[in-house]
């Protein structure tokens, strides 16, 4: 066989070349991933303040000086976990906040509203850590009051295809109580476990019902 002929099974030195860059491309993926994973567990133990990059590095299982390969510092390392944070966070909103469950039953629609929110909570902990922490680094912040103007216009579309003769001032505010109710419940439910979470996320949904049915089922104004 000539010199120059390659055999299917053998990779021209320009493939070679090209594979090595996405390697190491899918390598650092997945070290980025480990230390954000990393990152959340010592987020929830310690908080944000009381997190190092040196614990961070440690429940890696790396040294600090890979950490610093990927992050300069763990404000860096911070905002980077949240962005991930985030984009998981649409999409469960959006799951939740889908066309199809505005003309549920009060009681479904509860269902298919709160448990995929709750449930990303649930599992994802160190959302809250960083989304609501005292000492939330600045560059969450800003994307925290974008992720809450999200919400609170995605609630009041849903009150308005429900009620669309009732005034907006009186839509935004009946959206911001129910942004407020679900907020201070899930604070309640983050902090317990098993059972009694679960009786919380039912008292949470009580709540909700009772606050929502006269406005959505039996038409009374938001001043009542």
């Amino acid at each position: 066989m000539p010199e120059n002929q390659q055999t299917e099974e053998s990779p021209t030195l320009q493939q070679r070349a090209e594979e090595k860059p996405r390697r190491r491309q899918a390598r650092g993926e997945r070290r980025i991933a480990q230390l954000l994973e990393a990152a959340a567990s010592v987020f929830c133990r310690s908080g944000y303040t009381g997190a190092s990059t040196n614990a961070i590095a440690r429940e890696a299982g790396v040294s600090p000086g890979t950490l610093y390969q990927f992050f300069p510092n763990k404000e860096a390392i911070a905002v980077g976990l949240s962005d991930q944070l985030l984009e998981h966070w649409a999409q469960s909103h959006g799951q939740a906040l889908a066309p199809e469950n505005i003309g549920l039953p009060l009681d479904r629609m509860l269902d298919a509203i709160l448990d995929p929110l709750i449930a990303f909570n649930v599992e994802n902990p160190a959302f809250a850590v960083l989304m609501h922490g005292p000492d939330t680094p600045g560059a969450i912040i800003e994307e925290i009051g974008t992720v809450h103007c999200t919400l609170l216009a995605r609630v009041e579309e849903m009150i308005a295809t429900r009620l669309p003769d009732m005034p907006s001032d009186e839509r935004t505010r009946t959206a911001n109580m129910a942004l407020h109710l679900f907020k201070a419940g899930l604070t309640l439910i983050m902090s317990h476990e098993g059972a009694e979470r679960d009786a919380y996320v039912a008292e949470l949904k009580t709540v909700m019902h009772r606050y929502l049915e006269p406005l959505l089922e039996g038409g009374l104004p938001a001043g009542r």
